[in-house]
């Protein structure tokens, strides 16, 4: 954990229950380390809240390198790549020719060549490359050749720089990414009574659906961080280091590579500089979050790479960190990174020279663990089904936030450190953290990459909100007696059923659960059971509420992805004023008036175009009049057309808009 060690977050926490719904370990391991948790955005909608935990980096590697070791088949090498094997057919070859007349790529990654000068074959190979290659990191205006900093000691990991010359002449396009981190402080030195309190949620709620409704590894350990701000006297210090100087030598900040001198770093995790720059009448909440049960503290916020003295100098301006000491400070590293857009939906890039490669090409340009772990995890299940012939794993952005994540970074490229958020994605109710192992274990297990412990368990899942639904549906009281309960129902004599009750304003579960245990009269004769479906479960409790409070929008959403998928061919009439459609962004205005498509499917190649695009644009030929499906005015009947895939796999075949099987009858 080179940065911050935390784990998830608005968007982010949503991919890590994703990847553990695909069998990856990054939930389980931070349930095993995680000393603080928190669900973020509780009050709001339960589309856009998200799960995240502070680790303790310690327990969290030695956890994550006890699965990996234990993990059946896999062989653990230590060592710095310096190059790839390219298995490449010779120019003008018969082999060379077949595979350009065929459209193939012509050779293939088959091996790494390591510092040491040891030669790795493989059948596929998957790049994990981070800031490393050609990484540089900046500390004021000190520069060296670094990856990263060592988490325990000034000393600096290398950078791959052979590797970097490699990609290059492959014909990659290679371009150049700025992030930094903020400096490590003493938490003896700080002041914590003059600190607002930020106390872990308890019970704390796990990442992993392996362990839902359980527990995790240190709750009897949790911790509380706290938070500072901020100031006048912090903002002035940024500014004055900032002026110009009459001299290169006297300036305070990097001489960056990327971004015209000013370093293209992540828009949504900027720099202390950049937000000063931006909002100079604004306070800059920084919350204090423990790198460990014991030890050094992370100043979530405040990333700059200032002069180590300039560093101290913005900290001690703050509230409680007056007398702070910094153990490691700030620092910025740039490094190379592979253009997103030459890769595939399946994490798979293609060269310019014909090369095909299966690196996580687009792992290096994102901002977190979170995004790496859900591209690795699409890389390295495609390398290996890849070996085995199978067919690919992809994702569509109505199953996950994998799809979004994968098919933003293709379809349109990166010049920044692409950062996941809910807003991103078009149908993000059906998208929720509490769901993603009904979206996704399915899709894993056909693909081979899901055991059967986590199959077992969402069937389990499954058949719990199958009892609570039935209870809800068994039970009914008047409006009277639910009036009477404090609900906000007119109390009438009309029957209403506990589901229908949670779908009433301000509603709760645990509400509805309380009356039905104190009118044991409610229960009906066609649920013959009755009181011995109480309590409800609490396996799939949060999932059946959401389910059921939310039931119209998600069957709104469900048949939005499918007209979608049914009007593919839907014509678009020439010079259609797409400037006249409120809901498209201008970039989507300026794209669809350059290429005028022909049809939907032709509208959903333009890199960019989102499928919530496609629908309102779906809309306004309805209501012209303007639409036509095929020749002979009927609905086709083969399958989404290939440009469009890369939104829908598998959208044709699946029984429901999420690619799972429903949870339960009516869900």
């Amino acid at each position: 954990m080179s940065c911050n060690p935390s784990i998830g977050g608005i968007g982010k926490g949503h991919l890590v229950r994703e990847v553990d719904a695909l069998d990856g370990l990054m939930g389980r391991v931070i349930d095993e380390a995680g000393i603080h948790f928190r669900m973020l955005n509780r009050r709001k909608g339960p589309a856009v809240q998200g799960p995240r935990a502070q680790a303790d980096r310690e327990l969290y590697r030695d956890a994550m390198l006890r699965e990996l070791q234990a993990y059946p088949g896999l062989e653990l090498y230590e060592a710095s790549v310096e190059d790839l094997v390219v298995d490449e057919p010779a120019e003008g070859s018969a082999a060379a020719a077949a595979a350009a007349e065929a459209g193939r790529p012509v050779g293939r990654a088959c091996g790494v060549i390591t510092a040491d000068g040891s030669e790795l074959r493989a059948r596929a190979v998957v790049l994990t490359t981070g800031t490393f290659l050609r990484g540089v990191v900046h500390v004021g205006r000190e520069s060296r050749p670094a990856g990263r900093f060592v988490s325990t000691s000034e000393a600096v990991e290398p950078p791959s720089t052979g590797l970097a010359a490699t990609l290059g002449r492959l014909a990659l396009p290679l371009d150049r990414l700025k992030t930094g981190t903020p400096p490590r402080l003493s938490a003896k030195s700080i002041d914590f009574s003059r600190l607002e309190p930020q106390p872990s949620e308890e019970p704390p709620l796990p990442f992993s659906f392996l362990n839902e409704g359980e527990s995790v590894a240190q709750a009897a350990n949790l911790i509380t961080c706290h938070k500072t701000y901020t100031n006048a006297e912090t903002h002035r210090i940024v500014v004055d280091s900032k002026q110009p100087r009459r001299s290169a030598a006297e300036h305070t900040l990097p001489a960056y590579e990327s971004g015209d001198g000013k370093g293209a770093g992540p828009r949504y995790c900027p720099s202390l500089f950049s937000k000063v720059e931006r909002f100079p009448e604004r306070e800059v909440r920084t919350p204090l979050e423990a790198e460990g049960l014991a030890g050094a503290v992370y100043p979530n916020g405040i990333s700059s790479a200032f002069p180590p003295d300039v560093q101290l100098r913005l900290v001690r301006s703050m509230v409680g960190l007056e007398g702070a000491t910094i153990l490691k400070p700030a620092y910025d590293v740039e490094y190379d990174y592979i253009q997103p857009r030459y890769s595939r939906d399946t994490a798979e890039a293609c060269s310019g020279a014909g090369q095909r490669l299966t690196p996580r090409s687009g792992q290096s340009s994102t901002t977190g663990y979170e995004e790496a772990a859900a591209l690795g995890l699409v890389a390295g299940a495609n390398a290996a089904l890849s070996c085995s012939r199978g067919p690919p794993l992809t994702v569509g952005r109505h199953q996950g936030y994998i799809g979004v994540l994968v098919d933003d970074l293709v379809t349109r490229g990166t010049t920044e450190p692409y950062r996941m958020f809910t807003s991103r994605a078009e149908w993000r109710l059906m998208l929720r953290a509490d769901n993603a192992d009904a979206r996704l274990t399915p899709l894993g297990a056909a693909c081979g990459l899901v055991g059967e412990r986590r199959l077992e368990r969402l069937r389990e899942k499954q058949a719990a909100m199958q009892r609570g639904l039935r209870a809800l549906r068994g039970f009914a009281l008047p409006n009277a007696e639910w009036a009477a309960a404090g609900f906000g129902v007119k109390p009438n004599g009309e029957l209403r059923t506990a589901e229908q009750m949670l779908h009433v304003p301000r509603a709760e579960l645990c509400d509805v659960e309380a009356a039905m245990a104190a009118a044991p009269h409610g229960w009906r004769k066609a649920c013959p059971e009755g009181a011995s479906l109480l309590p409800l479960p609490s396996l799939g409790r949060e999932a059946m509420e959401i389910e059921v409070k939310y039931s119209n929008y998600l069957e709104r959403q469900a048949r939005e992805v499918a007209r979608l998928e049914e009007h593919a061919m839907a014509s678009i009439p020439r010079h259609t004023d797409y400037a006249a459609l409120p809901c498209l962004s201008k970039e989507e205005v300026e794209k669809l008036t350059a290429t005028q498509p022909a049809t939907l499917s032709e509208a959903g190649a333009i890199p960019g175009i989102t499928p919530k695009a496609l629908f309102y644009i779906y809309n306004h030929l309805r209501q012209a009049g303007g639409s036509s499906r095929t020749e002979e005015g009927g609905a086709a009947e083969e399958e989404v057309p290939e440009p469009l895939r890369h939104h829908f796999p598998g959208a044709s075949d699946a029984s429901d808009a999420s690619g799972a099987e429903p949870v339960a009858e009516g869900l």
